[in-house]
């Protein structure tokens, strides 16, 4: 394992999580450890990849193992001392399998100054929650396209639950039943939640505000409004514009404080948000590995 030289680094505080903190974005940094392969949904818009160039999510230079990812963390920590979160992403859904819970297993007893962050899906989360939270997760990031599943099934084909794939309506049910059910249960243990939304238009694109105020009743932190990458089945949608996406936050903000500092990371992006990416040192990548956040 590489040896972790400390240079300077910030005492851990309250509020040093660049995505879960306006104040803290562009000073602390974050690293998301690509442990996790496997999906237990299929997103309409999702196109995993393993490739060195797409900035977007649900793509990774590699796979690595739990220990792997615990190197690659002390390899980064000498690169950028700034880093006070390291979190799971992806490239699939960090509860699919158990390689992020092993992964924070080995964090929390190697680098236990570091807080502990989780983006999902949500599928998985009522289920794993309790673990995470024996293991001080900090925070939890739940991607919620919406909660009318007449919509939500517009927006995924299918989810795979205890081996058996449901699909259509049904389906949008399932996943919005267990996702409200993970969020309450996140804050019921202390959790700073963020809510992720995948901005479609002609989808969801008039379903926001209900998004926001069904969630804002669960104790979440942060709306998060995303732009669409039109990729996958979604491949000739409509990019929403600035003005659609800036409605969206406004019609959000009736219920929740919107982060509006999100760049679409890759999954094994890593460094201080907006300021520099060290993931192509990491991974010995080419290319630009800046997050460039469409609207501003």
């Amino acid at each position: 394992m590489s040896k972790v030289i400390v240079r300077n680094r910030p005492k851990k505080e309250k509020n040093n999580h660049p995505c879960f903190d306006h104040a803290a974005h562009g000073q602390y940094g974050r690293i998301h450890l690509p442990v996790s392969a496997k999906c237990n949904i299929k997103c309409r818009f999702c196109e995993r990849s393993i490739n060195l160039d797409e900035m977007c999510p649900g793509v990774a230079a590699q796979i690595l193992t739990p220990e792997q990812a615990v190197d690659t963390l002390a390899t980064a920590l000498n690169l950028c001392p700034e880093i006070t979160v390291a979190g799971i992403a992806g490239p699939g859904d960090a509860l699919a399998d158990n390689s992020a819970i092993e992964t924070f297993r080995l964090i929390d007893k190697q680098f236990p100054h570091l807080s502990k962050c989780l983006s999902t899906n949500g599928l998985g989360l009522p289920d794993k929650i309790r673990e995470l939270s024996d293991l001080d997760l900090k925070h939890v990031t739940v991607t919620v396209n919406a909660v009318d599943p007449k919509i939500g099934e517009k927006i995924i084909s299918h989810i795979i639950l205890d081996g058996e794939t449901v699909t259509g309506e049904k389906a949008a049910e399932i996943l919005l039943s267990r996702q409200l059910e993970g969020i309450r249960k996140s804050a019921e243990l202390g959790m700073e939640i963020k809510i992720n939304t995948v901005l479609v238009p002609g989808i969801n694109s008039d379903h926001i505000k209900e998004i926001s105020k069904t969630i804002s009743a669960l104790g979440v932190k942060y709306h998060n409004i995303m732009p669409l990458i039109p990729r996958a089945e979604f491949a000739g949608a409509a990019v929403p514009g600035c003005a659609m996406l800036e409605a969206a936050r406004r019609e959000a903000e009736s219920f929740l404080p919107v982060f509006r500092n999100c760049a679409h990371c890759r999954a094994d992006a890593c460094g201080i948000p907006g300021v520099n990416d060290i993931s192509r040192k990491l991974y010995e990548k080419t290319g630009d590995f800046r997050c460039n956040n469409i609207c501003g």
